[in-house]
């Protein structure tokens, strides 16, 4: 090889020694990899085998030439596996000729192995972290001895790069563990939620992807990069982990009367009820000593029929108040009639109703009294504040602040900051959409049925046209039928 020729191929190696430096992803950094080795000793073909020192095995997810996707081979056998527990460079003139060579490759690809150079990549404190494999070179001749220095020059960068983005994948499962970790704690504290954060991560990442894709209209030129990508989907993950914070019996609250709450209204109407009928055998019994003849209690036996059917009218009229609703309602006039009806109790008159059973019973959306919705939407601080104390990398320095606005509204009357429209991030913008959604179609809330799809999407249409929502990330999650095509393959 002459000098000039030896001299680019060392550039080039110190060119992709730069380029490995700052590839994270392990697929891009072997297929980067094994173009470079290729390019640098001539060769056919090149495999990649990376160790895996727990299970004693070497496996590669890129062989070039070969179909599968990845090969598994054990230390110590097969000629990768030779190097990998030698720690030597092996060049094999006649692959045919050494009893190390796996024959049946080649019968299974069609292949035919002449000559092959393997040599151990090194990590950063010179231990074997993977193989790399060349096949033939494009001359027909062996291998010599510059292309062994010049693939072990490769593998001993490559030996780092590897090893980097292995300990990078491995920081990175160990983060995605810790996500589902504090999801599963979520819905631990509200079972009846179970796998809502999950759904509004892949709304919201669908949506997103949707957005990225929009060839017309304001996000026609918006582009989300992985890593955008990334920051949504641990902030839609993570949206409730504020919820750890709210007392249980409020979160889970199903009806707007607690139910040892809705007991004793029970209770005491259940002594008004005796009540009436003691009273009424009491009138009864004073007239029979009174009456010469025979009593006539028929008006007596109508007017405790009568006393009666309207108590359990209110009770049922009571029950039906103590539903929540998803849309606001009113109608709740007659419970100040109940509050104030007069009714016989063991000591005396008996209020069926309190000032604070009305005011609960009263309430026109939902089963919470404005203190409990002040709690609830405490999450969302609690949230943000749990979320900042995680040391975010550059690229996920986002997470915080789009979870932290999922609540907001365009109009500036979303909560927990009232932000307005410029001020509410395009992710946590996305989330909302994918939020409100699955809270109106969810099969599990107690204190609701499951929406039909296109119910809940004619609220957010509502919702969108009276300035709370963005309409036109809304019209882009309608036509790109984003909950169908995510939800569905969920």
């Amino acid at each position: 090889m002459s000098l000039e020729r030896r001299l680019e191929k060392l550039t080039a190696i110190l060119d992709v020694a730069k380029a490995m430096t700052v590839e994270r992803d392990l697929d891009a950094l072997l297929g980067l990899i094994l173009r470079e080795a290729k390019k640098t000793i001539d060769a056919d073909r090149c495999t990649i085998f990376v160790l895996d020192p727990d299970k004693g095995i070497l496996w590669s997810r890129i062989a070039q030439g070969l179909s599968t996707q990845e090969i598994r081979l054990p230390v110590g056998q097969g000629i990768g596996g030779w190097v990998a527990e030698h720690d030597e460079v092996l060049n094999i003139p006649d692959a045919y000729e050494d009893d190390r060579f796996n024959r049946a490759v080649d019968v299974a690809t069609g292949y035919q192995t002449r000559s092959i150079l393997c040599a151990p990549m090194r990590g950063a404190a010179g231990e074997v972290v993977g193989v790399i494999q060349a096949l033939n070179r494009a001359d027909g001749n062996p291998f010599d001895d510059e292309d062994e220095e010049l693939l072990l020059a490769l593998g001993g960068q490559a030996g780092a790069a590897i090893q980097n983005a292995l300990l990078n994948e491995e920081i990175e499962r160990l983060f995605e563990g810790f996500v589902k970790a504090s999801v599963v704690a979520i819905e631990s504290r509200d079972p009846t939620t179970s796998g809502h954060s999950e759904r509004v991560a892949l709304l919201t990442c669908g949506l997103a992807e949707v957005v990225d894709r929009a060839d017309d209209g304001p996000y026609q030129k918006t582009l989300i990069s992985v890593a955008e990508m990334r920051e949504i989907r641990y902030a839609s993950l993570l949206h409730d982990f504020g919820k750890v914070g709210v007392r249980e019996h409020v979160l889970v609250k199903a009806n707007k009367l607690q139910p040892y709450e809705l007991e004793c209204l029970e209770s005491r109407f259940q002594m008004a009820r005796m009540g009436i009928e003691r009273d009424h055998f009491r009138k009864l019994a004073a007239l029979r000593e009174t009456a010469e003849g025979p009593a006539d209690d028929l008006p007596m036996k109508k007017d405790l029929h009568r006393q009666l059917a309207e108590l359990e009218d209110f009770w049922a009229f009571v029950l039906q108040c103590n539903r929540p609703t998803v849309l606001e309602e009113g109608g709740f006039e007659r419970l100040q009639e109940i509050a104030q009806a007069q009714v016989p109790g063991p000591e005396g008159p008996l209020d069926l109703l309190t000032a604070k059973d009305v005011e609960l019973l009263s309430i026109p959306r939902g089963s919470l009294s404005a203190e409990e919705r002040s709690e609830i939407e405490s999450h969302v601080t609690h949230t943000f504040r749990f979320l900042t104390k995680i040391p975010w990398t550059r690229e996920l320095k986002g997470v915080p602040q789009i979870a932290y606005a999922h609540h907001e509204k365009l109009d500036g009357r979303g909560y927990p900051r009232g932000l307005d429209e410029k001020q509410i991030p395009l992710g946590s913008r996305m989330m909302t959409i994918a939020d409100i959604y699955d809270a109106l179609t969810a099969q599990d809330r107690p204190y609701k049925k499951a929406m039909p799809h296109e119910r809940a999407m004619d609220i957010l249409a509502s919702d969108a046209k009276r300035g709370l929502l963005d309409e036109e990330l809304l019209r882009l999650f309608i036509e790109a039928d984003v909950a169908k095509r995510f939800l569905s393959s969920h």
